[in-house]
């Protein structure tokens, strides 16, 4: 097809980031090239191993582990119940083996990996675990995937931690062919603007909790990810648009035919990458490299993605030897235009979205513009973005693809790079002598962006919120939110704050949030400085603001400035927060070492990649 010539900022921060990784790349490649030559297991494992570990498989399926004659096929699903999201996965490993065994190779279950709910642990202690749930289902990949006796990997994982955990554990297995394999959203429920409007009317104590229960259960009803495009659906983006989906496939809702055929499809690719089949060997390691992570930041920027992925996407290319920062998704948001309007960034949803045209039409765009780098390995092989231009359908029980539409089907929720939302991505980095922070301003009405306001200091939401529910709230003011960050207390997101701060703005009030911590990958319509680094138990300029300090929150130029001179704030005594009601209960004593040596936020949050 024909492209523009590509962005010179895409390319030059591309450039930038593949000089700035290239020990590390370099390491990391030569650590997969050892362990392709050293192989699987199987061929040299002793007869009581081999024995372990084809015990429960069919004889067919003995016989071709035995032999070494066919691909082995790993399955590490996040599957549970508790999650809609991964509830349709119960049925995933029955169908991937049945049709394994169709095309003369095997599978098994290699491991399963934890999936925690954010929506129910929000303000809740079990939030406190959140983030470092990425990292234990990195280590639990890792482990499932330990065994060494498998040809290719399918990963099972859709929501907000799972995604990125089963990535950055995969990669430690980048030699082999591995598929990530989603489930769909749950199909439209009730609309996110309603949502919202009765979320802030119990806010306000207009309604009971039996109107928000009844709420909030039509709109999160049944099997598949929840619709809004929070940081579960913003991992179904990133998969497709970085060639590791198949196409078209995110957001395909459960229990439909197309969704079957995708999954199966799935199969065919892992075997087929494998390198035992004759056909091309793609492994994991060759498709996530220097193009494929750019790629996946400008899809953030252009649908309006989850802030979490500035921590997440961070982690996981790090873990590929690829190291990105805050400047690179900053310098790509100026040139990056918002082609998709979806909650909380309009009133669509994802199921609307992948009616409009989707992905495939969103990667048409972006390619035409130049702004996606389409000389890329993917899962489908050595088409590059070419065989992502496209929309699945069934022809009779046959799957098959066709090219996108021409044009967006609802120009409210989809549009050409020609005609878009906004010329940039609505990501900023704020620096100042609070630190460096990121701000998600796509769902921010301009007139909202900047904010000069006396702060009002609390440790913890709960802390604001009965502010709020006082009455103390009913001014112009910056709720400074601290301690909050990964080695205070696991970075939890302060998702509950965000209906009472939008009440006050809706009433006229100058309000904004500045946190060390995260908010939701649902951040809205109040502008938030999230992920401050360093975070106050690190040292950082946050941990010595005082109530009524005087702050700037400037998303048009960038700047988050505590104005107090230099001098006060050195002489500011430097606190020692009692932080040990943080510390246990809900399982949170396991994580003490978590804390104690997690990275930095803009360094991915990561106690692994430290």
């Amino acid at each position: 097809m024909n492209t523009a010539p590509l962005n010179p900022v895409l390319d030059r921060v591309t450039r930038r980031i593949t000089e700035r990784s290239a020990p590390t790349r370099r390491a990391y490649l030569d650590h997969m090239a050892a362990q392709r030559t050293r192989g699987t297991q199987r061929a040299g494992l002793g007869c009581a191993n081999m024995a372990h570990t084809t015990a429960a498989l069919p004889n067919e399926d003995k016989l071709r582990i035995h032999a070494e004659r066919a691909p082995h096929l790993g399955i590490v699903t996040a599957y549970n119940d508790m999650l809609s999201a991964h509830q349709p996965f119960e049925s995933y490993p029955t169908l991937i083996r049945w049709h394994a065994q169709q095309l003369g190779a095997s599978a098994q279950v290699a491991g399963g990996v934890p999936a925690m709910c954010d929506g129910v642990t929000q303000g809740e202690a079990g939030m406190e675990l959140s983030l470092f749930s990425r990292d234990t289902i990195a280590l639990a990949t890792a482990v499932a995937l330990s065994h060494n006796v498998f040809d290719a990997a399918l990963m099972l994982g859709v929501c907000d931690k799972i995604v990125p955990g089963l990535f950055m554990g995969a990669l430690q297995f980048g030699h082999l062919s591995t598929v990530f394999v989603p489930a769909g959203p749950m199909t439209s429920g009730l609309s996110n603007d309603e949502k919202a409007k009765v979320r802030q009317q119990y806010a306000q104590g207009l309604v009971g909790r039996d109107a928000l229960l009844e709420s909030e259960a039509r709109a999160y009803h049944s099997p598949g990810t929840c619709t809004f495009y929070g940081t579960a659906n913003s991992n179904q983006m990133l998969m497709e648009i970085m060639g590791l989906h198949l196409p078209g496939s995110s957001f395909v809702n459960p229990g439909t035919p197309l969704r079957e055929a995708l999954t199966k499809a799935a199969v065919e690719r892992a075997v087929a990458n494998s390198g035992r089949t004759g056909q091309p060997y793609i492994p994991l390691s060759q498709i996530v490299d220097e193009k494929t992570i750019v790629n996946g930041v400008v899809g953030l920027l252009a649908t309006g993605g989850s802030t979490n992925h500035t921590l997440h996407l961070v982690a996981m290319a790090r873990a590929a030897g690829i190291v990105i920062d805050w400047d690179d998704f900053s310098e790509l948001s100026a040139v990056v235009p918002l082609l998709a309007r979806v909650y909380p960034n309009g009133s669509a949803d994802v199921n609307h979205f992948h009616a409009a045209g989707g992905l495939g039409f969103l990667m048409r765009e972006l390619r035409h513009a130049g702004l996606l780098h389409g000389d890329v390995h993917t899962v489908m092989g050595g088409q590059g973005l070419d065989a992502y231009e496209v929309e699945p359908w069934l022809d009779g029980e046959r799957l098959a693809w066709r090219p996108v539409p021409a044009t967006s089907g609802d120009t409210g929720v989809l549009r050409p790079a020609s005609d878009p939302f906004s010329a940039d991505g609505g990501l900023r980095l704020l620096t100042g002598n609070l630190g460096r922070s990121v701000i998600k301003v796509s769902a921010v009405k301009p007139q909202h962006r900047v904010v000069r306001a006396p702060a009002v200091v609390v440790h913890d939401q709960q802390e604001l919120l009965a502010k709020f529910k006082a009455g103390e709230l009913e001014k112009d003011f910056i709720a400074v939110v601290r301690y909050q960050g990964p080695r205070a207390n696991g970075m939890p997101e302060l998702h509950k704050l965000t209906p009472p701060l939008a009440v006050l703005q809706d009433k006229g009030f100058k309000v904004a949030l500045v946190t060390d911590g995260r908010m939701s990958g649902a951040s809205g319509k109040v502008p938030a400085a999230i992920h401050c680094t360093p975070e106050a138990l690190a040292g950082g300029m946050i941990e010595r603001v005082q109530d009524g300090d005087l702050i700037t929150l400037d998303a048009e130029r960038g700047v988050l400035e505590l104005e107090v001179d230099a001098v006060t704030l050195a002489a500011r005594p430097v606190r020692d927060p009692d932080l040990s009601p943080n510390h246990h209960g809900t399982g949170r004593e396991l994580f003490g070492l978590f804390r104690a040596h997690v990275s930095g936020a803009e360094q991915g949050a990561s106690p692994l990649l430290a």
